[in-house]
């Protein structure tokens, strides 16, 4: 005999479809609640905690956990992302115990009716069944074509009382009302269930599920994993989108999520609920906008661990093939709903996309700047009122009158790089990111200044005033983000290999990879490229030389493999 789950042909009596009982519980969760064809409750139990230690004690032997990104500060606080978060973390109080008994403890009464209405429609195909069991019987048969072709044979044992007194029975109109009864029967004890009325459900969607779905979640580590992608991705958004936009934005790609799910599998009975889709269109948007943004990522792999960053452009999309790949592969049958994540991605790229080339999003920045950013200075509120009128052409110009009288006006700058940025004008809100930063680094406001470089950077800006590059690099240093300040001494070096600044940078990067980031065969390179400089270095040359000799060392002393 062949098994599909514990639905075992030939023993009808103690099968059970494992896609139609087990409750997964992670990531964006398919959560069965659908009673089968068994009449033993033990061996659905048993059947259950197989399945969910098969998911907990898998075969994953990498795990990657995003710890932050480079941009963890906003204008206000976000109230939107953090309410959502409560919700989120309310309705799993309310609901989970309540959930995990009715998925695990099925009564006799909706077992015996799901069975009995099974084996009537695998026996009796003429018969009539509402849309809503119809579907049930549907999904099944297809789902298990063997087993359904065994449970429509008329020579297989009766699989208890009522259907021996069934075959007795060849009266169709008795039959039918039979068929009803159970029909009804099941639909109300579906429906009764939590899962059953605010899960998604493709077979039978209901309005209230696009939104409740959302905020249910089938365990601890569901929730947390969840919350904690929403927060990341979910508070900078809100924070450049404004409260109203990113509350709509979050609902709307929630309800896509399901239903892109939903148009994969149309006829599939089994529940979907977590905000992974809604998260994952957060993550689309996030690398939409901030496609340079650095995430720093923790990462074990059996007894080893260790930290790495990476930009977003880097590991979104690799995450996002992944999805594709294991939804392809693998369907429903992983538990998680690969194909809402994928479906809730595109969304989140799309409509970022959308609302940066429709102006919604600056609009919404500006007012943001205008409620948190407001000065007294005449010059400043002329270019605001100018702002608000629309004459964004008007207002940069009497900014730049106020900046050129007034050069250490950090407000000026500020706003007028948000206006640019309104604007469409890249190289003005680089021009003025750059003068926001070296103010900033004037008043040794040094965290303020390097966002301000982050700013200049994720509008495509790419050689910093060598001087200012430089203490931004020190910053680094003193702050102990080492791999991120070894990497602007090199890309500063690079960008100015002539100047003075190009070579104190070489070497500091080369002293950083052999001392602190233990990468010798780095360090060995850097005061290589040190000691070609063009640039006239006869008083480190001591320095150079010595770093080259120690990084030699250091390289000869690792073992090799054979």
């Amino acid at each position: 005999m062949r098994c599909f789950g514990s639905f075992c042909a030939g023993q009808l009596t103690d099968s059970l479809p494992k896609a139609a009982l087990v409750t997964h519980r992670v990531d964006l969760s398919l959560c069965p609640d659908v009673p089968a064809l068994g009449n033993s409750v033990s061996c659905l139990q048993r059947s259950g905690a197989a399945r969910l230690h098969a998911s907990s004690t898998g075969e994953v032997r990498l795990i990657l956990i995003p710890l932050k990104h480079e941009n963890m500060q906003g204008r206000r606080w976000p109230i939107v992302t953090l309410s959502i978060i409560a919700l989120n973390i309310l309705a799993f109080l309310g609901t989970h115990w309540t959930i995990e008994t009715q998925s695990a403890n099925f009564s006799p009464k909706r077992f015996e009716v799901a069975k009995h209405l099974l084996v009537l429609a695998a026996t009796h195909p003429e018969l009539t069944l509402d849309d809503y069991s119809r579907k049930f019987v549907e999904f099944i048969s297809s789902q298990y074509p063997k087993d359904w072709k065994q449970l429509a044979s008329s020579t297989r044992e009766p699989v208890d009382e009522w259907e021996e007194n069934l075959r007795q029975n060849a009266d169709a109109t008795a039959l039918q009302t039979e068929m009803d009864s159970l029909a009804h029967q099941f639909e109300e004890a579906q429906q009764s269930s939590i899962l059953g009325h605010y899960a998604f459900v493709p077979a039978h969607p209901t309005a209230i599920s696009y939104l409740t779905a959302n905020f249910l979640h089938g365990g601890w580590l569901h929730l947390i994993g969840n919350m904690w992608f929403l927060w990341l991705a979910g508070f900078i958004l809100e924070d450049n989108w404004g409260r109203a936009i990113y509350s709509i934005f979050y609902l709307v790609a929630g309800a896509v999520a399901l239903q892109f799910h939903g148009w994969m599998y149309p006829h599939s009975f089994v529940p979907l609920l977590g905000a992974s889709g809604a998260v994952a269109a957060l993550m689309g948007a996030f690398l939409v906008r901030f496609p340079k943004l650095k995430i720093e990522m923790f990462w074990a792999a059996f007894y080893i661990r260790g930290r790495f960053k990476a930009p977003a452009w880097c590991l979104l999309p690799l995450w996002g093939l992944v999805e594709v790949f294991y939804g392809s592969l693998f369907g429903q049958a992983s538990g998680v709903a690969h194909w809402a994540h994928v479906g809730g991605f595109l969304f989140g790229m799309a409509a970022a996309w959308g609302l940066s080339k429709s102006g919604l999003e600056q609009k919404a920045s500006a007012a943001i700047d205008e409620k948190v950013g407001w000065t007294a200075d005449p010059a400043i509120v002329q270019a605001n009122e100018l702002m608000e009128q629309g004459k964004l052409a008007e207002a940069a110009t009497k900014l730049r009158e106020h900046t050129a009288a007034r050069p250490d006006s950090v407000d000026a700058y500020e706003i007028l790089q948000k206006l640019c940025w309104r604007m469409n004008d890249p190289a003005g809100h680089q021009a003025a990111s750059v003068k926001v930063c070296q103010l900033h680094l004037k008043a040794h406001n040094k965290e303020a200044a390097w966002n301000a470089y982050q700013e200049f950077c994720n509008t495509g800006g790419e050689k910093f005033p060598v001087a200012t590059w430089l203490e931004l690099c020190r910053y680094l240093e003193e702050t102990e983000n080492l791999d991120r300040a070894a990497s602007e001494y090199e890309s500063l070096a690079a960008a100015y290999p002539g100047e003075k600044q190009s070579l104190l940078a070489l070497i500091a990067a080369g002293r950083l990879c052999l001392k602190r980031l233990n990468r010798p065969a780095d360090a060995l390179r850097l005061y290589q490229a040190a000691a070609a400089s063009p640039v006239p270095h006869l008083d480190w040359e001591t320095n150079i030389q010595t770093g080259i000799r120690a990084a030699t060392e250091a390289i000869e002393k690792v073992p090799s493999l054979a």
